[in-house]
């Protein structure tokens, strides 16, 4: 794939992608189409008024500095925790206060309710907490039994 663009932080820290035509387009953000599924597949890269100016079929074809960039640009936007354990749960009726270890550390959040859990196909789950933060559980199959045991009480 030729890349036909640069990428850039201005003054104020914001991405600027200039085109082509060395036009620049200040505050781009970039969108992974599957953020969860193939996280690395599929990125396009959002004008301030949500036009799509550059389609990515994968991050891999960027050169590294670029790659480098929309990485850093992507982990400041998503913040999504990957729980590896679930230490614990103040109660098995909702609203609950749930302890978990993550791939961040250690984060406790209060589930407002059974349908804050949604199943993404397969063992994957996306759990909401009261205050909108998702917390991801790539496979259920690879939590401990005991974490296993708690989260079966709330499917």
């Amino acid at each position: 794939m030729q890349i036909d663009f640069t990428l850039s932080r201005n003054a104020f820290g914001r991405l600027v992608l200039t085109d082509a035509q060395g036009i620049a387009h200040e505050g781009v953000v970039p969108v992974r189409a599957f953020p969860i599924a193939a996280p690395d597949d599929g990125l396009a890269l959002v004008s301030t008024e949500g036009r799509e100016l550059v389609w990515l079929d994968s991050l891999a074809v960027l050169p590294t500095a670029m790659r480098t960039l929309l990485n850093e640009e992507l982990a400041a936007r998503e913040f999504m925790p990957e729980v590896q354990r679930i230490v614990g749960v103040s109660t098995f009726a909702t609203p609950s206060t749930w302890t978990v270890q993550t791939n961040r550390g250690e984060a406790a959040f209060i589930l407002r309710g059974e349908e804050d859990i949604r199943r993404l196909g397969g063992q994957t789950l996306l759990i909401t907490d009261s205050h909108g933060i998702h917390f991801l559980i790539r496979d259920t199959g690879k939590l401990d039994k005991p974490s296993r045991k708690i989260l079966d009480r709330f499917l």
